[in-house]
Order: structure tokens, then C-alpha cells, then sequence
């Protein structure tokens, strides 16, 4: 078995060079300069298929089919695998929300809806709107000097299709990125941008083969290239549709970001969206020759929501997807996990007295920016249910019916809570927008105030910060002393906690509380504005979306029981840290009964902590170095985990 193994092997090798010199012989032709940097070659082959994906050139721009020859699944098994794993971008990106962003038909039925509301500005919108959803289209249109890229051109150009494709990212100029937002991107005529410098590649390769030249960018690395279009800015128009003169922020996840203990550091949206790995990964497919490059981030490109993905999914053929069932399948998977890790949830029983069990809520956003972020459709709400010891239910607050609509949900919009004596209140962080009347809206170019935004801030937020303006808390939020506030009073702890008074009814015995965070990328409520309309784009998103499972996705769960005795109840030891974070590594633990701590870093390792019990609790001195740590709290209940960050001075 092993001497056919390595038969076989070899047989590929030998095939791969095969490959090598046919492509060799070929490089005069493909390379003769016809318009741009694209040779005669290479033209003649727009629109054919590589590893299933369109192939277009323009005079600036190329689709991800043609950056599938080499950085596409390889048949050898030589390129863009680490160890058993195949990694190769391409089949990564292809059923992620960014490479279906111009496909997306959530998108189309949004832009088709904002255009008969605001029929004067119409091509104007879905020019700003694909300048993010379509970039390589829009900008090789703009670039060209020719009118600007709208919906009318959508459905016949390939290049629009792409989405945000491999170029719509790694032709960014570095000066540029950062600076610009609302999609005016700013771009380098045949230069690609990666994690590499020239001493670590072989630039020669594509340079001379398709006549774009890779060098090392800095804004790939510290996630200033996503900057230009996760900040969107609209210019707002009242009830009539005329400007009003103002401006509003409709998604700001680099401002969020910038106003976080992450910004600077390596924590930034590569770390959650593109997972680095340390293995050494050959970039190339047809080089057996190159040098494998470490560390390597995963194409995976998850965001929080899944809804999207599993529509797209099921939809594959109406919406001419090139990717599969099972590539979907894996990006599913990764939102999954990439959700999960976005926010941390602790439930503790306060108090409980004869009539009340008084039970908190406690939730720490953990991603470098506000949670849940970006489209303000998206939204995040609690769930608590407290069952006797025979099942039965004594309360319920964060339930959803048969459409998927939160019960209890208040007509105009839930405001922020701090307090939820009843079960038709509801915890719901979301952005509400208003119009310029203060009437709640959902099209985006009427929206002129923020009605609510109690949306999870980052670690490290305050309202001292320059960008505030840009990423304002509003609504009953601003006065709840639980938001973004530790014990100690200090600003920056991402958190919220939820204070629930659970009516007992007589009922003496054993309780179980249970509390979940769920996520909606796309609540049923928000599209009403939007399905009283009748268009191709919007029945057409209307007919899928009500044949998809709206079923939330779960973010956070946690559990105890109370068992009514006045023994502390299982599970529910809780302390907490201040300030956090910290300055100068100096922390307070707000814990009696903790008999030991243990802290370790971001990477797993044992770090050094100076620990000192104080009658307040304990007092801890983290290592020198900022970072995230964890502290692990040992007490007779069980351990605990703490999370940590120490700034730079």
C-alpha cells in the first residue's frame, strides 16, 4: 500500500511539471501587453471557468476564478494545505457572506426597496451601495472614466458577481486604507498587497506570468483594509426625500474597533475573521519549488450569523452561486464557533426571598467591536426561563413565536431594561433608527437619529474617546450604571448586567433558571417596511426568506438551580474585576471565598501574577506585558474564569 502511495505521488509530481513547462511555453503570448497589464492570452480566456468560478479580466480588476489556478484547490496536494488540511483561500472565501455580497439576496431586495422610497436618488444609492457589495465592478468602471456602476448593469456583469473578491481587498492601497470610508477605496494599478515581503515569496512568478507584482502591506496585517467599507455614512433625507444636511452612521465596526483596548495590538479583524495558523503553507499550487510561509490566515471570513448563509445555501441554483451545499456547510460551521466566541454570559442568583428570586444576568462582549455590529438589522436579545423542580414554568422572558418575532416585543421598539419584572419585557441590544420625525424606520436614507443603540460595546470603550461621536451609546442605555461599567464605577468593561425579578407565586422549592443570548441577523420585524413593497428583488427575497428556519442563533448559554434553603445555589459563584481594564496591572478581585488564583496568557501559558488576599477580596498585580489574561478563581463552589486586559500605560 505504502509503494503504490508513493507511486502515485510521484505521478502527480511528474504531471505537475508537465504542467509547469506547458505553462512556461505559454508565458510569451499571455504576457504581450494588449490594454493594461493583461496579455492577449488571458483576455481570450474571459469568462471561461477555473475550479468552477468565472473568469473576467478587465483593464484593472480579475475575478477569484483566475486567482483559483494557483491559489485554488491543488489536485498535487502540494500548495495551500497544512498538514491533512486542505486551507486553500478560494474554496474558503467562495460560500462565505463576502464573496456572495453582490449575490446576497438580502442585499438586492434592500437596495431595491431604498430606491422606490427614494426614487430621486435611486442610482446614486446603488451606486454608493455596490461601491461594497461590488467594488471590483465599480471601481474598474470608475477607473475607466466611464458613468458610474448601478443595478441596471448588475445582472450582466460578471466582474459585479464576484462580490468583494480576492483584488477587492489586496489591490487596497496602504496609504489610503484607513482614512476613506463609505466605500471610496482607493486602489494600486497591478500591485497586490499580501502578508509577505519579497524575501519570503518569489514575486517574479506572478509578476511576470499576469503581470501584477505582490509586495507586503501593512494595512493587511493590522485590519485597516476592511476600514473603507465597514464604515458606512449616509446623508440623510427627510419624509420627502430631500437632504437634511446631516449625517448617519449606519455601521462604524472600525471606529468601534479604534475605541477598544484591542486597537494596536495583534488582536485585530484578521485574529477573529482570518485564524492564523503557524503552519508552513506553500502559496502556490504548480511551483513545487516555492518555500512554505508561516504564519498563514484562513480565508474563513465568518461573521456572527448564519441565517444568510444557510438561505444562500438553499437557494444555490436560483441565485447562481458557484460554490456547494458542503463548502456552505463548513462556513456555517465556522459562524457557529466564530459566534460563540463573541460574548460571555454569567448568570448568579442575587437574592431570593418568599415572594422573589432575584436573579442577574451578566454579559461581557469579547470581539473588537460593538456585539452584534455592522447592518443595523442584525440584533442580540436574552433569554431567561425559571422552571420549578417538576418542570413547570414560573417565568419566561425572551421566547419567540411562530415567526420568529421576540414575544412581548413593544410596538414602536423594546427599550433598553434594567431592571425585567415581567415576561413580556425583553432584553434586546439592537440600533434603532429614526426618521426626522423620530419615528422609527428601517430605510436607510430616512435614517436621521438614533433612537436606541444599547448594542454590547468593546472592551476598553469610553465616552471620552475621539471617535464617540461616531459610535454614540443612545437610548435608556446612556443612564443604566450596569452598561459598560464595572463595580468600581470605571468605564470599559463591555459589559451589561441584567437585573431579573422572578415572581415566586407561593412556590418554595428548588428553582432552575436558565439564560441563553440569541443573535438574528435578519428579525422578521425589520423587513415589514421593506415586504409592503411589491418588486422582482424583494418578492423574490420574500418568497426564500419565509421558506427559511428563522430559528435564532444560539451566542451563550448558562445555567443553575436554586434550591430554596439558603444554601448558596449550585453554579451560581460569580466575581468580578476592577478595574478592568487595567492601566497599570493593578486589579481587585471582589471575591471572599476564593482560596487560589492562577492566570494564564492569550496562548494557554502559565503567567506570572502577584496575588495578595485583601479583606475587600484580592488584590493582583498582572505581568508587565499588556494583553488579554485569564485567572482562574478557585474556590469551594468551583472555578471560575476571568477575563482580563491590561492596556499599555
Amino acid at each position: 500500500m505504502a509503494q503504490r502511495s508513493t507511486i502515485r505521488r510521484k505521478a502527480r509530481v511528474l504531471a505537475g511539471l508537465a504542467a509547469l513547462v506547458f505553462l512556461l511555453v505559454g508565458w510569451t503570448t499571455a504576457t504581450t501587453p494588449v490594454k493594461g497589464p493583461h496579455g492577449a492570452l488571458q483576455l481570450a480566456v474571459a469568462r471561461e471557468l477555473i475550479q468552477g468560478l468565472p473568469v473576467q479580466f478587465g483593464t484593472y480588476f480579475v475575478t477569484a476564478g483566475r486567482c483559483a489556478g494557483c491559489h485554488g484547490h491543488d489536485e498535487l496536494g502540494i500548495a495551500m494545505v497544512a498538514g491533512e488540511e486542505d486551507v486553500n483561500v478560494v474554496d474558503d472565501w467562495r460560500s462565505s457572506m463576502m464573496a456572495n455580497s453582490a449575490r446576497d439576496p438580502f442585499f438586492l431586495a434592500k437596495v431595491e426597496h431604498e430606491g422606490l422610497v427614494n426614487p430621486g436618488f435611486k442610482e446614486q444609492m446603488e451606486h454608493n451601495c455596490m461601491k461594497c457589495h461590488a467594488p471590483q465592478a465599480v471601481f474598474e468602471q470608475q477607473l475607466l472614466g466611464n458613468p458610474p456602476f448601478t443595478l441596471a448593469q448588475f445582472d450582466t456583469s460578471v466582474m459585479a458577481q464576484d462580490g468583494v473578491s480576492c483584488l477587492s481587498c489586496h489591490m487596497q492601497n496602504p496609504d489610503s486604507a484607513g482614512r476613506y470610508f463609505s466605500g471610496d477605496l482607493h486602489f494600486d494599478s497591478a500591485r497586490v498587497w499580501g502578508p509577505y515581503t519579497d524575501e519570503q515569496i518569489n514575486p517574479a512568478i506572478m509578476q511576470y506570468f499576469i503581470n501584477y507584482t505582490p509586495d507586503q502591506g501593512s494595512h493587511i496585517l493590522d485590519g485597516r483594509v476592511c476600514a473603507g467599507c465597514h464604515t458606512a455614512i449616509n446623508q440623510s433625507q427627510d419624509l420627502q426625500g430631500e437632504p437634511t444636511g446631516t449625517f448617519f452612521f449606519e455601521q462604524t465596526m472600525w471606529q468601534e474597533y479604534v475605541n477598544s483596548v484591542y486597537y494596536g495590538t495583534e488582536q485585530n479583524c484578521r485574529s477573529c475573521h482570518m485564524p492564523r495558523i503557524q503552519d508552513s503553507v506553500v502559496l502556490a499550487s504548480e511551483y513545487i519549488f516555492l518555500n512554505g510561509q508561516s504564519p498563514f490566515g484562513k480565508h474563513h471570513l465568518a461573521g456572527g450569523g448564519s441565517f444568510m448563509l444557510k438561505l444562500m445555501r438553499d437557494n444555490l441554483s436560483a441565485l447562481g452561486i458557484p460554490a456547494t451545499a458542503a463548502q456552505f456547510d463548513s462556513s456555517i460551521a465556522r459562524t457557529g464557533r466564530t459566534l460563540k466566541a463573541s460574548v460571555e454570559l454569567d448568570l448568579v442568583v442575587a437574592d431570593r426571598t418568599v415572594d422573589t428570586l432575584f436573579a442577574d444576568v451578566g454579559l461581557t462582549n469579547i470581539t473588537g467591536h460593538k456585539f452584534p455590529s455592522g447592518f443595523p438589522n442584525r440584533r442580540a436579545f436574552v433569554q431567561v426561563v425559571a422552571l420549578t423542580a417538576t418542570g413547570d414554568t414560573l417565568f419566561r422572558s425572551g421566547t419567540w413565536d411562530s415567526t420568529f418575532e421576540v414575544h412581548g416585543h413593544d410596538a414602536a421598539y423594546e427599550p433598553h431594561h434594567q431592571v425585567i419584572t415581567d415576561g413580556d419585557q425583553v432584553q434586546i441590544y439592537e440600533l434603532v433608527m429614526g426618521d426626522v420625525n423620530y419615528g422609527v424606520t428601517t430605510t436607510l436614507l430616512r435614517a436621521v437619529h438614533k433612537l436606541k443603540d444599547n448594542r454590547l460595546v468593546p472592551l476598553g470603550f469610553t465616552t471620552a474617546h475621539a471617535s464617540y461621536d461616531t459610535v454614540a451609546i443612545a437610548g435608556l442605555a446612556t443612564t443604566d450604571a450596569d452598561f459598560n461599567h464595572g463595580a468600581g464605577g470605571q468605564q470599559g468593561n463591555g459589559g451589561d448586567i441584567v437585573h431579573y425579578h422572578i415572581p415566586m407565586n407561593g412556590y418554595g422549592g428548588a428553582v432552575q433558571v436558565k439564560a441563553k443570548v440569541y443573535y438574528q441577523q435578519v428579525p422578521p420585524r425589520w423587513n415589514a417596511e421593506m415586504f409592503s413593497h411589491q418588486a422582482p428583488r424583494i418578492d423574490a427575497f420574500r418568497a426564500m426568506y419565509n421558506a427559511a428556519d428563522g430559528t435564532p442563533d444560539l451566542a451563550a448559554a448558562d445555567s443553575l438551580v436554586d434550591l430554596g434553603t439558603g444554601i448558596a445555589p449550585v453554579g451560581t459563584f460569580a466575581a468580578q474585576a476592577f478595574p478592568n481594564p487595567t492601566r497599570n496591572g493593578m486589579v481587585t478581585i471582589a471575591a471572599q471565598d476564593v482560596t487560589r488564583i492562577v492566570a494564564y496568557d492569550p496562548a494557554g501559558k502559565r503567567a506570572a501574577l502577584h496575588a495578595v488576599r485583601t479583606d475587600a477580596g484580592w488584590r493582583c498585580t498582572l505581568p508587565e506585558q499588556p494583553g488579554v489574561y485569564h485567572l482562574v478563581l478557585a474556590t469551594p463552589h468551583g472555578q471560575q474564569l476571568l477575563r482580563v486586559v491590561r492596556t499599555a500605560e
